[in-house]
């Protein structure tokens, strides 16, 4: 149980952690503002991710990164590490933020949205980065896609994935198109493990054109010739984005048929 409300998060350490989990959150979502405190059984949604960051086993630690008060004080009271950052452009950029005032081997990004997202996907990002091959800049999570519902919903990113492993191209639309052979339609996860270098490379570049229609922040390695450098892993995950209310309402029975019992 978290502590209570007139308990204060803990002081972050500035000691040298091997990996540790960010967790971007900002009010001014246009489809959904004020998403991350929307509550989901008796806590808010950023809670939840936030817990499924404790229960992954390969992370020392975890903190949400906003440049918002109000959630900034909703995670002290619920005894969660925050650090407030500047208004930025993407998570990505948030993260990166954090990464240049807290030392660490590797950062993830776990995306506040994703309330079910599973702390064994965390740890396989995890266990990646701490082999990645030269050259490699990130690691992307991603599964398979076996809903045509969600294949066409752009709130659900595609990516189109090579023979090496790498990322070819993010889209909301569906890619590939299947003119040929039906092809293999792949989630993108919001859940990125980037070394440090790369996520102060990532800051250095600026939008492109991909990034800017897609809304797709991975598009800025690949437009600007990094895409090889982005590992996609595939992992088991079951979960659910919650980009809209509507998902949050899909969220709430997805939680009651979890638990089997009383909200947690």
């Amino acid at each position: 149980m978290p502590p209570s409300s007139s308990t204060s998060a803990p002081p972050l350490s500035t000691t040298r952690r091997r990996h540790i989990a960010v967790i971007p959150c900002r009010w001014g979502s246009t489809r959904f503002p004020g998403k991350p405190l929307a509550q989901l059984g008796n806590k808010p949604l950023l809670w939840h991710v936030h817990q499924r960051c404790v229960e992954a086993r390969g992370l020392h630690s975890a903190v949400v990164a906003t440049d918002d008060k109000r959630i900034e004080e909703v995670c002290r009271e619920l005894g969660i590490d925050c650090m407030r950052t500047a208004n930025h452009l993407t998570g990505t950029d948030r993260v990166a933020e954090c990464a240049e005032r807290l030392p660490a081997d590797a950062y993830i990004n776990v995306q506040g949205d994703e309330p079910f997202v599973s702390p064994t996907a965390i740890d396989a990002v995890s266990e990646a980065l701490a082999r990645l091959p030269p050259g490699t800049l990130a690691v992307n999570a991603y599964t398979e896609l076996d809903d045509a519902c969600a294949v066409l919903d752009h709130n659900v990113v595609k990516v189109v994935v090579g023979a090496e492993g790498n990322a070819l191209m993010f889209s909301r639309q569906p890619i590939p198109y299947p003119r040929g052979d039906r092809p293999r339609y792949l989630r993108q996860l919001g859940l990125y493990g980037f070394t440090r270098t790369a996520l102060s490379l990532f800051r250095q570049l600026p939008q492109g054109p991909l990034e800017r229609a897609e809304s797709v922040e991975m598009l800025r390695l690949v437009e600007h010739g990094h895409g090889h450098g982005v590992r996609m892993l595939a992992v088991t995950d079951d979960g659910l984005a919650v980009d809209t209310p509507e998902d949050l309402s899909m969220a709430h029975a997805l939680l009651r048929r979890r638990t089997r019992g009383p909200r947690q």
